[in-house]
């Protein structure tokens, strides 16, 4: 017996067998989802603070639900609200930083150009301080040399410092005069000195300037007469044509214009004699001694006036000589007793016009310049140490009221002016 089958069974035999539905199951899903965590979410994910969370942080499982659009509205919309403010706040804080930048460089030029023009500033007037104090020092010592070189009587010196620097050796006369200032030093309580410019016109710049100094006012015959008419009376009184012959110094003859220059000389006297004089202050007088004995036009002035007034004062004792008229002080007979001043014109040439360029006073005419002056002149004539004339007197008869000034000098040539300290 054959096998024998249903139609049924055959009939399914010949047909295709219906394809089974198969629906993804739950755990199909799972890994579906896990797919796309794995393919989406980037390996590292930094999670914002969720607003309604403890402290911002996320709970467990909140990527997954916000990856596979489980989040509920309101999550959603606080997540997108969180991520535009801290867009924002990057945006205010970018603006902020690029505003602060660019000012910064704005200030950071302008304060670089500032620093620079100070550094420039500070630098030129370093430059310009060290230039002027260079220019003040030099024009400063050119000064006190140009002072220093014109300055005719020096300030004062310690008297045995100078005798030390001036005599050193052992020779009998530097011996002999170390002693001569020692015993100025310790018996005449002649402490400093003043030097004075060594040239012919030495004793009468040494005279004028203790003058001036201490003040003395002129003598009484001066107040009498007008000094500044003595050039004309002596021309036109007494007819003296031959005082055209005057010289000035180095200047050996002027001609018709000695008069004029003569008159200037006694001008210049005058005016500051009185000046000096009518000063009061010690120390106010001292500086304007020092500015006139600087300035040389003004010191040859004085002398010459000086001469001058020498001059009249042999005339008017000639002319009374010869007249027979009332005595005449002893000085005078001396000085026209010498062969080389016999009378008024030979006493010029030979010795008037040779003061202050090759000749200084001598002794005869010391007596002449103190008696004519009104002052008592005590001279420490140091070469004659140990002597009687060490220490002399012009003239021997003086009055009582008349100023006293001293000379010092180590050959009867150059003389110094001696200072006195108790």
């Amino acid at each position: 017996m054959g096998d024998k089958r249903s139609p049924s069974s055959s009939s399914k035999r010949g047909m295709p067998p219906p394809r089974c539905l198969r629906y993804p199951s739950l755990s199909g899903r799972k890994e579906e989802a896990s797919g796309l965590l794995t393919e989406e979410a980037p390996t590292t994910t930094t999670f914002a603070p969720v607003p309604g969370r403890p402290g911002g942080v996320p709970a467990p499982g909140d990527g997954v639900r916000r990856v596979a659009g489980l989040w509920s509205p309101g999550e959603a919309q606080a997540e997108s609200g969180g991520g535009a403010g801290r867009h924002e706040v990057r945006s205010w804080t970018a603006a902020a930083k690029e505003s602060l930048c660019l000012m910064w460089q704005k200030v950071k030029v302008q304060l670089m150009l500032s620093m620079s023009f100070l550094v420039a500033v500070c630098w030129y007037c370093r430059r310009l301080y060290s230039f002027l104090a260079q220019l003040l020092k030099r024009w400063s010592n050119y000064l006190q040399r140009k002072l220093i070189r014109n300055l005719s009587v020096l300030t004062e010196v310690d008297l045995l410092g100078y005798s030390a620097r001036e005599w050193k050796g052992e020779t009998k006369q530097a011996k002999h005069m170390r002693e001569a200032y020692e015993e100025l030093f310790w018996s005449y309580h002649i402490k400093y000195l003043r030097q004075v410019r060594k040239d012919s016109y030495c004793v009468l710049r040494a005279v004028l300037f203790q003058i001036f100094s201490q003040g003395i006012p002129f003598p009484s015959w001066m107040k009498e007469r007008d000094i500044l008419k003595l050039p004309e009376k002596l021309l036109y009184s007494q007819g003296c044509n031959w005082i055209q012959q005057y010289s000035f110094g180095p200047q050996r003859y002027t001609g018709p214009n000695v008069f004029g220059k003569l008159r200037k000389c006694m001008e210049t006297l005058k005016t500051n004699w009185t000046e000096v004089s009518a000063t009061k202050d010690q120390e106010e007088r001292g500086n304007m001694c020092n500015t006139l004995f600087s300035d040389e036009s003004k010191e040859h002035k004085l002398y010459e006036a000086i001469k001058f007034i020498m001059l009249y004062e042999v005339v008017e004792a000639y002319e009374q000589i010869k007249n027979r008229e009332e005595p005449i002080p002893n000085l005078f007979n001396l000085l026209l007793a010498r062969d080389s001043s016999s009378d008024p014109l030979s006493f010029m040439m030979n010795h008037l016009n040779a003061i202050g360029d090759s000749m200084c006073l001598d002794q005869v005419e010391l007596f002449l310049l103190a008696y004519l002056l009104e002052v008592k002149i005590r001279v420490y004539r140091l070469h004659k140490f140990n002597t009687e004339e060490f220490q002399v007197n012009y003239p021997d008869e003086y009055r009582r009221e008349w100023n006293e000034i001293s000379l010092l000098t180590e050959d009867d040539r150059y003389y110094h002016i001696p200072l006195f300290r108790t």
